[in-house]
Formats: structure tokens, sequence, C-alpha cells
């Protein structure tokens, strides 16, 4: 798939372009708006990734003439995080979401999917196939009968896209438009080279059945398939393969090593700001320039492992925007600011790890007390759709996990004395009062069942099989959507709307976020959601509000409703059902309690519907 980056910032368009070369998209750089709005009117690409603020035609007008031209493909929108009015007039002027500098890296990639998979017509399938041939689109794997088929970005690409377009004939040049750049110029023999390269890896490994077939004077198509072909569905795994992991982590430690250079001239102007605002000496087109500057840093410092660096540039930025001028007290906070941020720098960042690339789609399982037995549920967690990790020490490891654990396994030791393991498990069950916890015990003892059970453990088994723990610890976590459903969430506030559709996505769900109520009937009606969900306090128009808008319109009568509200008192909540919500959900939010209740609420629709039909 091709991605336009507008990007007026060298070091970040290089770092955007090696993550998501390496994620095998084929990346076309803007340096400015017009060249931009130019190269998108040129050429079709399937999403378009641009910042806001960048020379000749910044990213809202970007967006405005884009949409006016009738382009329609997903626009996703890098801005800084004290941007919020600018954010809301790029959605407003056709941008379909937006990511915060600095973003994390996954977290991008997760969007990027994400507006990817909502900009076609027809949802891609996770797994693609052909006979024996498996294609998950989600890890990159590719596999024949199993075996791991090892092909480069291009030849995964023009796989791909004969997968996605079984019937179609594909000539060389649309090939070339597809899987090339517009400043790669290569021959339409390259075209047939890499037919040719593609065809020869998946006979190295096997596959004796001819994958493409010629259109002689119009091009090449993906052969029919023969018919009665009991095609082995392997286990999908949610992450990338190491191998593919370890490339893409050390393509953008050398970019990183590329471009660290340059924070220095910036911080620079940064300096000579401070010295000039302290000599009163600082003019208005300085201070703008360095207001850019610091611009920069904050939204790239994080990407190259400068997390807290981002942050002092922000406050760096923030501080020169100011309306008013600028004080000597002022001038005093700036030469501070910048001072920490030159010792920082002059520290080494903090690597990319490997573990940063894992998906954290999966639930968590989190293990205590046993390495050995953990070691073997790891291994086939994957097929489990579960994500299992060990702690040691729970109450420091804690931190180090991207999300919180959905279910908790805890090993009772014998060699421990009781009253310790107990002790322990007690510690656990407070602090996760309301995640499943299985406790494995070596031997039968029934005083140990009824000691656990008094702590209010979910499960207990006795040296049981990996097969055994899965089924349970299955059964203890929230079911699964029968199939994708909508659900469309508003809430003020980005940080509560963020965590919110963190913990539902992995379900299966599709998640549309929506942070201004007046552009609520809009996105309601564009949505079509299956369930909705809902802040109680918002400016303008309240939860109550807007429940009972939705219920006056006989369209959406029966449109489920889930409040989200800190006010749990018998009047608010009555106030809650008289406005015709469905439930609620009180904060703060409990992963597993908002899981259960949503997809319990779904389930129980589909039930209704399924009667009615």
């Amino acid at each position: 798939m091709k991605i336009l980056l507008v990007e007026d910032d060298l070091p970040t368009a290089t770092v955007l372009s090696e993550v998501l070369t390496a994620e095998y998209y084929t990346v076309e750089l803007a340096r400015d708006g017009q060249d931009g709005l130019a190269l998108a009117s040129l050429s079709s690409f399937d999403l378009i990734l641009l910042d806001l603020l960048i020379p000749k035609l910044n990213g809202i007008e970007l967006c405005r003439q884009l949409r006016a031209q009738g382009i329609q493909k997903p626009i996703l929108l890098l801005t800084a995080k004290h941007q919020s009015a600018d954010v809301v007039k790029g959605l407003d002027a056709g941008a379909d979401d937006y990511v915060t500098k600095p973003y994390d890296i996954p977290e991008l990639l997760a969007r990027i999917r994400a507006l990817l998979r909502r900009g076609q017509t027809k949802l891609t399938p996770s797994l693609l196939s052909w006979e024996h041939l498996c294609v998950d689109t989600i890890s990159a794997e590719v596999t024949y009968q199993g075996q791991v088929v090892s092909l480069s970005p291009k030849e995964y690409s023009l796989l791909g896209l004969f997968l996605r377009h079984p019937q179609r004939v594909f000539s060389r040049s649309e090939i070339i438009d597809r899987l090339w750049s517009i400043d790669a110029t290569p021959s339409e023999g390259a075209v047939t080279n890499l037919i040719k390269d593609l065809r020869h890896k998946l006979k190295t490994v096997g596959m004796s059945t001819e994958l493409l077939e010629t259109v002689y004077g119009l091009g090449y198509r993906l052969k029919t398939p023969s018919k009665a072909q009991n095609v082995p569905q392997f286990p999908q795994q949610e992450q990338l393969q190491p191998s593919k992991r370890q490339r893409a982590i050390a393509a953008i430690h050398k970019t990183l090593e590329r471009y660290q250079h340059t924070f220095t001239p910036r911080l620079t102007i940064l300096e000579q700001t401070a010295q000039a605002l302290h000599q009163q000496q600082l003019s208005s087109e300085f201070r703008r320039k360095a207001e850019l500057e610091a611009h920069k840093l904050a939204g790239t410092l994080g990407s190259f492992g400068y997390v807290a660096g981002s942050k002092l540039a922000q406050a760096i930025e923030h501080l020169l925007i100011k309306k008013e001028a600028l004080t000597s007290k002022d001038a005093l906070q700036l030469s501070q600011l910048v001072k920490q941020l030159k010792q920082l720098l002059s520290q080494s960042p903090q690597p990319l790890s490997i573990e940063k690339f894992e998906s954290s789609q999966l639930p968590l399982v989190l293990a205590i007390n046993n390495e050995s037995f953990t070691n073997q549920l790891k291994n086939e967690a994957a097929s489990w759709s579960l994500q299992i990790e060990l702690a040691t020490n729970w109450e420091s490891e804690l931190e180090k996990f991207s999300q919180p654990p959905q279910a908790i396994l805890f090993n009772f030791k014998e060699q421990k004395s009781i009253q310790k393991s107990l002790n322990l498990l007690k510690k656990i069950k407070q602090q996760f009062p309301h995640t499943p916890i299985v406790v494995v015990a070596e031997q039968d003892n029934f005083s140990q069942r009824v000691a656990v059970a008094r702590l209010g453990v979910q499960g207990f088994l006795t040296q049981p099989t990996t097969m055994e723990v899965f089924q349970v610890i299955t059964h203890f976590l929230p079911p699964s959507p029968k199939s994708a459903a909508k659900v469309m969430i508003l809430d003020d506030d980005p940080v509560m709307l963020d965590m919110l559709s963190n913990l539902l996505q992995p379900w299966g769900l599709t998640v549309k976020t929506l942070q201004n109520p007046q552009k609520f009937w809009e996105e309601l009606i564009s949505t079509t959601p299956d369930l909705l969900m809902i802040d109680l306090e918002m400016p303008t128009y309240s939860g109550i509000d807007l429940c009972r808008v939705v219920r006056q319109d006989p369209h959406w009568v029966n449109l489920p409703i889930l409040v989200v509200t800190a006010h749990t008192d018998i009047q608010s909540i009555q106030q809650v059902f008289a406005a015709g919500a469905d439930d609620f959900i009180s904060k703060p939010v409990v992963g597993t309690e908002l899981i259960t209740r949503v997809i319990s609420r779904l389930d129980r629709v589909r039930a209704q519907q399924t009667l009615i039909t």
C-alpha cells in the first residue's frame, strides 16, 4: 500500500519513512503542502500522513483542498498535544484521525492500520490464502504449508496485490504505479524480474502450482486455485516475526544516528533566544523562529528516544507562544529549560526495544511464581489469542507492561509457607479486585481451596495441563463479539477517549471516537454505530441531552446507549435511565467491567434481532 507523507522536518520524515518501509508500505515524501497537494492529485495513495505545521500550505488548508478535489483517502494528522483547537479545525477540514507528538511508533502504526481498513470499501481479511499459501496481513508473515517464506518488501507487496484482487489483470505499468514511488523510474523489465523472483521463492519452499498466469498483451493475473482443496489453517500470530522486528529496529537506529546531530543547531537557537531575552533584545521574528524550532524538537525528540526531551521542548514552546510580553522571570525559566534540555541531549537516548513492536492487542495474562510452566504457556499462547508474561516480582514489574492484566495466574509454591502465599495472593487481589485470578497448586489440598475461595479467587487447578489452564482463563475472560461491531464513544477528554478505545479495540470492535459534542449528530449518522457510549458531563451538550435527542428519532430508538459517569448517586443514575440510557459505567473505568458490559449488551441486541427476523 502507498502512503503519502507530508513533513518538512527531514529527520522526522526519514524516521517515519524507515518505519513505514519496514512495515512493507511504499512511502512518497513531500516537504511542503504544495508538493503534497500536487503528489496527491497526480497519484493514487491509500493514506495521507501529514504534519499540521508545514510550509507553503499548512495541514488544515491541505486537508480542505484535498477534500474539495474529491480525494477521499484517509488523512492522518501529526500534531502537538496543545493544539486542540487546530485538531478540531483539521478534523472539520476533512482529516480522519490525528496522533499527538511525541507519538509512540507502535500506536502510530496501529492507527495507520485502522485507517487503511476503514478506507477500503471491503474489509480486508487478516488472513489471505491461495491453496496452501497463507499471508497474515497483520504480522506480514507468509507461509506455505506452515513453512515461513522469506520475501522482500516488493515481493510481499506484489503477492498481496494479487491476493486482494484475485480477478483483476494488472499491467506492468499498473504494478509499477502500485509498488514504486514516483521518484523511482523502474523499467517494465523490473516487474518481470520481480515476478520471476517471487515464483522462484515459492518453488523453493515446495510450491509446485503456478500462482500467477500471464495474460498476453495485458499483464498478469492470479490463477484460479484447483477446487476441493482442504487448506490447513495455521495459528495466526499477532506479532512481527523476530527477524522482521530486528530489521525494523536496525533501520530506525541507523536513521537516528544519521540525524541526531541536527539537534545541536536547534538547541543553539534556543540558547540564543534565552540570551537575547535576558538582554531584552529578543525580536518578534527571532522569537517566532525559536518557537518553531521548539515545536520541531517537541515532535521529534520522542521518536529519537528522548521522551523527556519532548516534554521540555513543549514547555519551551508553551512559554514562547505567550501572547503577552516575556518578562525577566520568563527569561530565567527559559534558560533553565534550555539548560535541562541541553544536559538531556548530551546523554544517550533510550534505545528502541524489540518489545515495543510486539502487539499489545492480545489480552495480557500475568503469571506469578513459576517460570518453567510460564514458558510452556507462552509457546502456546498465540493459538489461544492470549499474551502470557512472567512477573517474578509483580509489584516492581507492573510498569513494564503496556496494558493492565486481564487475568492473573498465581502458582501456589509448596516450598513457601502457606500463609506467605495467601498474604501475597491477598495483596494481588486487593490491587486487582476485578481481575480474574486462577491459582495453580502442586497438591489438591481442601484447606487451601477454602482459603483461596475466601479471598474471592475465581479458579483453582491442581497440576493442570497447559490446555486446562487456557480453557479456564478464556472461560473467565469477557467473550469476544461474534462479529465486528461498531462502537461510537463521545467524551470531551481525549485521554479518556484513547483509554476507552484501547480497551475495546482488542476485542474485535471498530471504535469511532468523538471529542466535540456539537458534531455528535453528524457523526452518529455517518458512523451508524451498533452501540453508543457517552460521557455524562460535557461542555455545550450533556450526556443527558444527547440521550434524549437519540431517543426522539425512531431510527435510533433501539440503539444501545451506555453512559460513562463519575456521579453514581441515586438521583444522577435515575436521570441517566430516564433520558433513555440502557446502562451506565462508573469512573474510574475498570477494563474487564467495561468490556463485559459492552459485549453483553451487543450480544443481547443480536439475540433480539435474531428473534425478530
